[in-house]
């Protein structure tokens, strides 16, 4: 496009947003449009999209997530959680019926559950203690996103879906924390809330499934030289997952992704500095060391700061994953929103320069502005 052409898309866009920061770039690395680019901005939910690369370049796309299961001669059930950010409901119940048969229908006389992957005081920077299920805490064994999903009407309290059977430590959660009506709480004042209720939920579908479990539910370690009588492996693949984390722009699903980068390469236990070294290593070998800083995967933390070109190159990088992010508006996408921050980046089909490479991110709460970014970049491009 001549430069008037050009020149003329950058005012149109610097009318909209004259303090926003845009950068458009063409399948060969052309700057088409620059608008603020020089400024280091803090992504949110788009920095998923960072994640989400580094784990298929570290994991790969057929990456499964595995739990293991030991039984004990006193038929006591050992579960040894190996991160597994999808261990949902639907899941279980794919799960328990192998295990009953592996196990047998005789009652189990305990359950203890072991989350060593994970050090116990872990702790993602940006995840607050509150009830909101986007601060769910992050675990080596947890169940539907270390969230539970209820309907509360007076002291009475049950399951919002119907997949799910409700336990004894979700109904006292609930009615501890919950709010009357339907909603969704994080298992966030203790670590060992959420392993209760985990192995509560396993229980219910063991039962489900034709067996039983009389005893207790505990934590602890698999004895040493106990052999798995069952090993799951996730039914989605890390590409599924990846998709569904996009989507949803779920923090739980980023940092267990994000904290199996490292575990995967340099070895259990997990933990935020080995998934941080990996994930430098990855982008330093691309270029991208000083452009896209990261302090944990999600995006909640407001200490990661990109570049618009360091997250420009990476979008390059990405493109052939580009059918994981959420698609419409004729483009694909990830939004990022904080207070005061709202960012928006992807891909997109112009007339005249083909697929194109956008960042947008605006310090202000105005998220319509993204997408009124987004039109006149397809308008005027």
């Amino acid at each position: 496009m001549p430069a008037p052409a050009l020149a003329g898309a950058g005012e149109k866009l610097a009318a909209l947003a004259p303090s926003g920061l845009v950068l458009v770039m063409d399948e060969k690395g052309n700057e088409l449009v620059a608008q603020n680019a020089d400024r280091p901005f803090v992504p949110a939910s788009v920095a998923k999209i960072v994640t989400a690369w580094l784990a298929m370049e570290v994991l790969g796309a057929d990456y499964r997530f595995e739990t293991r299961f030991y039984l004990g001669g006193d038929r006591v059930l050992y579960i040894r959680g190996g991160g597994d950010p999808f261990l949902v409901s639907e899941e279980l119940a794919q799960l328990a019926p192998v295990l009953v048969a592996a196990t047998g229908t005789q009652p189990l006389s305990g359950i203890v559950l072991d989350a060593s992957y994970y050090p116990s005081n872990i702790r993602i920077p940006g995840i607050e203690d509150t009830e909101e299920a986007y601060n769910a805490l992050n675990s080596a064994l947890a169940v539907n996103f270390n969230t539970i999903h209820a309907v509360r009407k007076g002291k009475t309290v049950h399951s919002a879906e119907k997949q799910t059977p409700i336990t004894p430590l979700a109904v006292s959660q609930f009615l501890a924390r919950g709010a009357q009506g339907r909603g969704r709480i994080s298992l966030t004042q203790d670590p060992t809330v959420g392993m209760q209720y985990a192995g509560e939920l396993i229980a219910a579908f063991i039962e489900r499934a034709g067996g039983s479990v009389k005893g207790k539910i505990s934590t602890g370690a698999v004895p040493a030289g106990l052999e798995p009588v069952y090993i799951h492996r996730q039914s989605r693949p890390l590409s599924e997952i990846l998709a569904g984390l996009l989507l949803g722009s779920n923090n739980y699903i980023a940092n267990q992704v994000f904290l199996e980068i490292g575990g995967h390469r340099l070895g259990g236990p997990v933990s935020l500095e080995k998934s941080l070294q990996v994930a430098n290593e990855v982008l330093a070998r691309h270029g991208l060391a000083e452009s896209i800083y990261l302090e944990e995967g999600s995006g909640i933390s407001r200490g990661n700061r990109f570049t618009a070109r360091g997250l420009a190159q990476l979008l390059h990088l990405f493109e052939p994953h580009a059918h994981l992010l959420q698609s419409g508006d004729g483009a694909h996408f990830k939004t990022g929103s904080f207070s005061g921050v709202r960012t928006l980046a992807g891909y997109t089909d112009t007339s005249k320069h083909g697929r194109v490479r956008f960042v947008i991110a605006l310090e202000s709460n105005n998220g319509a502005m993204r997408f009124r970014l987004l039109k006149a970049i397809q308008s005027q491009l």
